[in-house]
């Protein structure tokens, strides 16, 4: 996490100093915004769902996600309100199972839409919040890339990783239930593919990299 001076100024060619609470841009502020409310939806989500969760499997990774999904607003909305280092820092979420896929195809019946809550099944549960999950990816990533507050923009870009764990927990989840199944390529066609590119060519040793 990138450290912030306290009481540090910044200029508005406008209206003069600013303090570190007001140290965010306007597409900032939107973005932010929509990140927080979708959070709060996804949170809401997890909690209608909870009830209607007959695996003990995804039980615990619902209740896991959950809270550690809380820990990590509270953290986006303490830097934000401040503009300063939050109190709790981001943390970095890890799933507890192997990452073990089972490629293949078998028949399955076809997928329709259910027409009451308690036709919900722990496949359509775990589908829910990983759509929802990946939603959010999405939009930490651009909310990231238009922050001005290096805080603020740091706290985002390090929980886009955890929304990453995330999915990738609940696809080997409905994976190894044979909710997600994953087809793969001829070895004739995989070998041609994953060979059809080469290493670019280096000139001279590697720029300096700063964070």
């Amino acid at each position: 996490m990138q450290n912030q001076q306290q009481g540090q100024m910044h200029q508005n060619m406008h209206t003069g100093m600013i303090n570190q609470q007001m140290n965010h841009g306007g597409h900032e502020v939107f973005d932010v915004h929509e990140v927080l409310s979708g959070t709060i939806g996804i949170l809401d989500q997890y909690t209608l769902l909870r009830p209607l969760v007959k695996d003990q499997e995804l039980a615990s990774i619902l209740d896991r996600q959950s809270q550690f999904i809380k820990q990590e607003y509270n953290t986006t909305v303490d830097c934000f309100k401040t503009g300063q280092d939050p109190a709790v820092p981001t943390q970095s979420y890890k799933m507890t199972q192997d990452n073990n896929f089972v490629y293949g195809l078998k028949p399955s019946q076809p997928k329709k839409p259910v027409n009451a809550a308690s036709e919900l099944t722990d496949e359509c549960i775990s589908g829910m919040m990983l759509g929802s999950l990946k939603s959010m990816a999405g939009a930490k990533t651009m909310a990231a890339l238009e922050v001005t507050n290096p805080v603020v923009r740091r706290v985002l870009a390090d929980s886009v990783p955890n929304c990453i764990e995330m999915c990738y927990e609940l696809s080997i989840y409905q994976n190894n239930n044979h909710y997600y199944q994953v087809p793969q390529l001829s070895a004739q066609d995989m070998q041609q593919m994953t060979n059809a590119y080469a290493q670019a060519p280096m000139n001279g040793q590697m720029p300096n990299q700063t964070h």
